[in-house]
């Protein structure tokens, strides 16, 4: 079987594959890129005036553009966690945004809103670690922010390969990281897109010739906003604008590299961000920033693109999560996925952990989601719960941000909102539809 073959097979594949059974055949390059702070209507695929993303415009048109794609969280270390893992990130215990070791000791992380932990706990199997066996070679670049200590680090976590920083750029001190060795130790903000895309493309093309997942992790535009002398200054958009453009030279970059190798139908690209906008970006005129469980804070850009596979030129409206991205991955690199999946009275495998991430090779060549439902959790607490077109809200305190927990202040909701009608989330109707309302409340009430 060729990699083409292999590839569009995965779909009817995939009982088998979860299972354990691995294809004997070439498998599809994977490669996930995700912004940090991000906003839904930064791209001008997703109606930006003011910021031109010609290149990711291109991978667009070039797969399936998804409206209703969802981060697991609306900041950056739960995001992740999510995304990594598969799996909600409450489910790992990753809440709140990370801190660095020396300046955030963990005594005091409660009283700054930050998580307890010190990273992503070791039980916990990542991307890079479950798709090993599959025989990936694995690269890292760019922002971490699931632990800086030894045991957290992307190098000991299943990446074979790593360059970048271990938190956010507003964080101190800030190395720039190559695994364990400082590479610099106040790390030059300005070159850092660069450096990433060209430690990435140095990747991809000393493995050219055998199967590689790239997790491509911007630090921008998170502030403080930062773009090298070539990009500083050409956008509409500001500095802000700066950063996206910049951004959008290296997809442009790894798309030139991927044809020049000629492996860019063998190869499967996500472009995402981790969270809504922060200070700046658009949130696409939809309600709420990061930190917020309304659209604004969780709702992000999502493109998908394998060639041949997936549709050109589509438009998906279905909601979906990052988390499913494991799944995704893993189902197409034939690799087996750990623990079971949440609500499968089918499944035989071992209760150690709860998979909540699902294949989404079917909703991306046209189907429908494969979630019934998806929650919204501010920390620990689930806040809300999206099923079709309604969106529940439950009775809480809105966050302030940044990083600190809703302790004081006015107690809103509980919304029943009609994300069709209403993507705004204005309009509370639970008095218009109160068995709907009743019918939500008790779906976000029984979950676990």
């Amino acid at each position: 079987m060729d990699r083409r073959s292999f590839i569009t097979s995965t779909t009817a594949a995939a009982a088998a594959l979860a299972a354990g059974s691995v294809q004997a055949s070439r498998k599809p390059n994977i490669i996930i890129i995700l912004c940090d702070d991000l906003g839904w209507g930064d791209l001008g695929c997703f109606g930006s005036q003011s910021i031109a993303t010609p290149n990711i415009d291109r991978l667009a048109a070039g797969g399936v553009r998804l409206t209703n794609f969802y981060a697991s969280a609306a900041v950056c270390s739960p995001s992740r966690a999510g995304l990594l893992t598969g799996r909600y990130p409450v489910r790992t215990g990753i809440n709140q945004a990370l801190w660095p070791s020396k300046t955030g000791p963990l005594a005091l992380a409660p009283a700054i809103g930050r998580s307890r932990t010190a990273g992503l706990p070791l039980h916990e199997t990542t991307l890079a670690e479950a798709i090993a066996p599959a025989g990936y070679r694995r690269c890292m670049v760019g922002k971490w922010h699931l632990g800086d200590i030894k045991p957290f680090r992307p190098n000991h976590r299943g990446f074979e390969r790593y360059l970048g920083l271990h938190y956010s750029n507003d964080m101190i001190p800030l190395p720039l990281m190559r695994n364990d060795e400082v590479v610099e130790p106040k790390a030059n903000q300005d070159l850092l897109t660069r450096r990433y895309t060209e430690e990435a493309i140095g990747f991809i093309k000393e493995h050219r010739e055998e199967p590689f997942l790239l997790y491509f992790a911007h630090t921008f535009p998170h502030q403080p906003l930062h773009a090298s002398p070539e990009f500083r200054g050409r956008s509409k958009g500001g500095l802000y604008g700066d950063c996206v453009e910049e951004i959008d030279w290296s997809v442009g970059e790894l798309l030139k590299t991927l044809d020049e190798l000629g492996i860019a139908d063998d190869t499967f690209i996500f472009f995402s961000s981790d969270n809504g906008p922060w200070y700046q970006g658009s949130p696409g005129g939809v309600r709420g920033r990061k930190a917020e469980t309304f659209d604004g804070g969780m709702r992000v850009p999502g493109i998908a693109r394998l060639p041949g596979v997936i549709p050109a030129g589509t438009v998906s409206h279905e909601p979906a999560m990052n988390f499913d991205l494991f799944t995704t991955a893993l189902t197409l690199a034939g690799a087996p996925i750990p623990g079971r999946f949440d609500g499968d009275p089918k499944s035989k495998k071992p209760a150690d952990r709860i998979i909540d991430g699902r294949d989404l090779m079917p909703m991306l060549r046209g189907g429908k989601s494969p979630h019934e439902a998806l929650y919204f959790f501010e920390g620990p607490n689930r806040q809300a719960v999206r099923c079709g077109d309604w969106k529940y809200h439950c009775r809480h305190q809105l966050a302030m941000y940044p990083f600190t927990s809703p302790v004081s202040g006015p107690v809103y909701g509980p919304w029943l909102f009609n994300l069709r009608d209403d993507p705004g989330e204005s309009y509370d109707c639970s008095l218009k539809y109160p068995e709907k309302m009743t019918e939500m409340k008790t779906r976000f009430d029984s979950w676990r």
